[in-house]
């Protein structure tokens, strides 16, 4: 290293040691200010956050629990908005007032039909139109309790693709869209049905509250008879029995329904006209084990004892079959299944069997409807099966049913005794008696290989269920239990939910 002993370069040199010292002292200086102002900001950031935070969470508070608030969208809104998944909605549960009914009618046929119509409809309530090929003059003043009525358009302009052998199917498919036109605003449901359907309504709205209004739905259900199903389509909503299409699906038949009824211009009826058009956008039928489009003719008790396990929605053709109930004609049978309707619609006809072991009696009830009391055990899967107590449509195919059956038999072990509704009411500690009675005798012995035990001195059953509501798809069936065999001639039974894992029979 070289080393000066000038006295000027000693005094540089001591000159540039105190001006580097001088220029240190002040970077550290300018650094401890820094990491002063970096932690002062961070920590008023960190406060006003957490403030702001607080506010937020105050005034969400504050909103979703203001009873001007409670039904509004805006959280609903904003979670759409913000990629919510496509199946998941904060809409309020489906209601009546969301449904709109389209009823296909006749001028020709309204005297007689008129009262399934009367059975169902809620004036003031229901919303919905009846439409009829010409304007009702013979009826006029209209009845408000009925639909308001309005007529068809005119369809002449369809004559070159009218080859249908139903008379009037494309005035009648084209109901949906005149009930479009009609009714739009605030609608999640469209029904279809005839002026002869009887609806269920309340069950209905239960039904169709589990499904997407916003998605495109087709929801009925395909005849009872093979050959129905073969001369339409097994995947067509037979319009008898009635079916449900959710708005957007509603909305895209009316605008494309020109086109479809151009397109099949030969096809049998309004049904297979519509399912065809569904099946162009895309959509397949839903089913629905409930509606009952009824290809039968004859008595259908075999069938009504032994509903599958699925609301009750709809009757059909019910001007061409037995009256339901044995000794009344067809309108009093009516109200009377609507008399039960109206006290628990969610167990009318649902099916509930239990046995009394003592006496080897099975019984299996119809809520509503009936009750069949065998003299030996039947296991549940035999008598969910129905009593073909009815006849086909037309006698044509085999097998001709949509579902197993049991021939009715003259054996004592095999036949039942029936018992039909007759009353229900209201009793305190929430439940409903229901009342059935014998209308006829069986005639016929004990069953020997059972014991002997004749059914024969019973003349009525009482049944206790709960006043709470059924709720169908997925869970089980009730149980129940005999709680009196015989006093005064009359048996009694009570419902009660099954325990886990119990196994009926």
């Amino acid at each position: 290293m070289l080393s000066f002993s000038y006295p000027w370069f000693q005094s540089a040199q001591l000159f540039f040691k105190r001006i580097s010292s001088r220029i240190a002292a002040k970077f550290i200086n300018i650094g401890q200010e820094a990491t002063f102002f970096r932690d002062n900001l961070v920590g008023k950031l960190c406060k006003s956050l957490a403030i702001s935070g607080l506010i937020l969470y105050v005034f969400y508070i504050l909103l979703s629990n203001h009873p001007c608030c409670q039904s509004s969208n805006f959280f609903t809104n904003l979670t759409h908005k913000w990629g919510s998944h496509p199946m998941v909605t904060t809409d309020s549960p489906t209601n009546l007032s969301d449904l709109v009914f389209g009823i296909a009618a006749s001028v020709n046929t309204w005297r007689t039909k008129r009262i399934y119509i009367d059975a169902w409809w809620r004036p003031n309530i229901t919303r919905g139109y009846l439409f009829l090929e010409r304007t009702p003059t013979y009826f006029l003043p209209w009845p408000s309790s009925f639909p308001p009525f309005r007529v068809s358009e005119n369809i002449s302009r369809y004559q070159p693709y009218n080859k249908h052998r139903m008379p009037h199917a494309i005035r009648m498919v084209r109901v949906i869209a005149e009930t479009y036109r009609e009714e739009n605003k605030g609608v999640r449901w469209y029904v279809m049905a005839d002026d002869d359907t009887v609806l269920f309504i309340d069950n209905l709205v239960e039904v169709l509250a589990r499904y997407d209004h916003r998605k495109y739905f087709y929801i009925g259900m395909n005849s009872e008879c093979v050959t129905s199903n073969i001369d339409h389509s097994f995947e067509m909503a037979f319009g008898g029995a009635g079916y449900a299409l959710s708005y957007p699906l509603a909305e895209a038949l009316a605008r494309n329904l020109d086109v479809c009824i151009k397109r099949y211009p030969t096809l049998y009826g309004s049904d297979h006209i519509l399912q065809s058009c569904v099946a162009d956008l895309g959509v397949s039928l839903t089913q629905e084990k409930g509606f009952h489009q009824i290809d039968l003719h004859g008595d259908l008790s075999g069938l009504l004892s032994a509903h599958p396990e699925s609301p009750f929605l709809s009757l059909h053709h019910l001007d061409v079959t037995d009256p339901l109930f044995p000794s009344m004609n067809r309108n009093e049978s009516v109200v009377r299944l609507m008399e039960a309707a109206k006290l628990d619609q969610s167990r009318l006809l649902q099916q509930t069997i239990c046995y009394h072991k003592p006496y080897n009696w099975s019984f299996s009830i119809s809520w509503g409807y009936s009750i069949q009391i065998y003299e030996s055990i039947y296991p549940p899967s035999v008598l969910e099966r129905p009593l073909q107590t009815f006849v086909p449509w037309k006698r044509i195919r085999m097998p001709p049913y949509m579902f197993n059956t049991r021939f009715p038999s003259k054996n004592p072990c095999e036949a039942p005794h029936v018992f039909f509704f007759e009353s229900a009411e209201k009793i305190k500690g929430e439940q409903i008696v229901s009342t059935y009675v014998r209308k006829f005798p069986r005639l016929l012995p004990a069953c020997s290989s059972s014991g002997n035990h004749s059914n024969d001195h019973i003349s009525k059953v009482r049944v206790f269920s709960p006043l709470t509501r059924l709720h169908g798809t997925g869970n089980r069936r009730e149980c129940c239990d005999i709680v009196r065999v015989a006093k005064m001639n009359v048996s009694e039974v009570k419902f009660r939910a099954c325990m886990k894992d119990e196994i009926v029979g």
